[in-house]
């Protein structure tokens, strides 16, 4: 909600009505930050359900936190030039790449004890 309405407030202070979308280099860069961010988060909220359900509540609660904070340094960054977008945007898609492997290893865990009666947590302790 934050990014939307930084969009909005760039579109008054520049005087762009919608549905343009293009306008003075610094309103596009306030856009396209938004746009990114709001493409990536259904992704993320996928990741972070799946992960929390199947892997680990608190590492899901915990990567979710440093994603929002990455994406919000992304917003700002990108705002301020587009050179500065890019540490975050690293660190946020590192994140991404972190719940996809807890989650791919919490939904196999899963499978694996479920219909196989293979408990790896098990096996690994001894």
């Amino acid at each position: 909600a934050y990014f939307f309405l930084q969009v909005i407030y760039a579109r008054r202070m520049f005087g762009i009505s919608p549905p343009k979308t293009s306008g003075p280099p610094e309103f596009q860069r306030i856009f396209r930050a938004q746009v990114n961010s709001s493409e990536y988060f259904p992704i993320f909220l996928a990741l972070l359900w799946q992960a929390g359900l199947f892997f680990h509540q608190g590492l899901a609660a915990t990567l979710g936190l440093i994603y929002l904070y990455a994406r919000y340094c992304y917003f700002v960054g990108y705002r301020a030039s587009s050179s500065d977008r890019l540490l975050p945007i690293y660190m946020s898609s590192g994140v991404l790449w972190i719940l996809i492997v807890s989650s791919s290893l919490g939904i196999l865990h899963f499978f694996l004890s479920r219909y196989v009666g293979l408990n790896v947590f098990q096996i690994l302790r001894v």
